[in-house]
């Protein structure tokens, strides 16, 4: 038996919404799934076009393994909409600083002794940052999370579509000076890369670019699990590597079909892969979910 129902923490101006789901055992483990990039809501859909519902079927799984979990909507967006007035003035700090309020009312409204933070892509990021300053944080669950700072890896998604082509310098100059800490006017963002760099979140891409995930989860000294698929084609196992070698007694897992939103992709077909992006009734790949539960059940030592 599972339950589900809607709860919420404390954020800057209004209530953060999630859903959590699982066994009615307070001793259960509770694992708190953090969303990735842009408008990602809490069951792993935005509506850019990702309907895959990765995080909705993460908690169903980890559930019937007897692993309770909440997943949540970021401040500003959906159903934490009230938190903030304005869901692009965030910083990956205020991210982390919701992770900390998530940790304690999990805490104290599920009894939990700890709480297992599960990143999903810039999730990962996000928990690594909120780690720092979370001891009741049990450990890290690292999902499809870059190794490398976002510069670097928006650069290599950029350069990886020929269709890029024209427009892959003035890329670089705007990467470039969002490093730097520097913004960028309007008028000098080329209309394809507008949506990417509009003025409304260069404040999230200068703090989320200052970050370097290898150095985050070598200061970290808890458990960790680096999941990552094999046929991502946004995160590499070049990033999963790297955040291995920083914390190398991170336990590393390699799911050779898993993509990106965790379904299975049994090619190098480009258009294959992002098809599963828009399929919720498709299961997740085989091991994502007996990774984590494994993970979050076995006894804690070394990777």
């Amino acid at each position: 038996m599972t339950d589900s129902e809607v709860i919420e923490a404390p954020g800057p101006a209004g209530p953060l919404s999630g859903t959590a789901l699982g066994p009615p055992n307070s001793r259960a483990p509770v694992v708190l799934i953090i969303p990735g990039s842009g408008p990602t809501d809490r069951n792993g859909n935005n509506p850019l076009g990702v309907r895959a519902s990765s995080y909705r079927l993460i908690a169903e799984g980890l559930a019937a393994r007897g692993i309770r979990s909440v997943r949540i909507d970021k401040r500003g967006m959906f159903g934490s909409a009230r938190a903030i007035s304005d869901a692009n003035a965030v910083t990956m700090e205020d991210y982390a600083a919701d992770i900390r309020s998530w940790v304690a009312t999990i805490r104290e409204r599920m009894g939990a002794p700890c709480v297992w933070a599960l990143g999903h892509s810039e999730g990962g990021l996000v928990a690594l940052v909120a780690a720092q300053r979370a001891p009741d944080i049990c450990g890290l669950l690292l999902v499809s999370t870059t190794g490398r700072r976002l510069g670097d890896v928006l650069r290599d998604q950029i350069g990886a579509n020929p269709a890029n082509a024209p427009i892959r310098e003035q890329a670089e100059v705007l990467i470039t000076r969002l490093e730097d800490g520097q913004r960028v006017a309007p008028e000098d963002i080329h209309p394809a890369l507008f949506p990417l760099f509009r003025p409304e979140v260069q404040g999230f891409l200068i703090s989320a670019f200052a970050l370097d995930p290898a150095k985050l989860i070598a200061a970290y000294t808890g458990p960790a699990l680096i999941l990552q698929g094999l046929r991502d084609i946004q995160v590499g196992r070049i990033d999963a590597e790297r955040l291995h070698q920083a914390h190398p007694n991170a336990k590393t897992i390699l799911l050779p079909n898993a993509n990106h939103v965790l379904k299975a992709v049994a090619s190098n077909d480009r258009a294959a892969n992002i098809a599963t992006y828009q399929d919720p009734d498709q299961p997740l790949a085989d091991g994502v979910i007996e990774a984590l539960a494994a993970f979050v059940r076995r006894p804690q030592k070394d990777g």
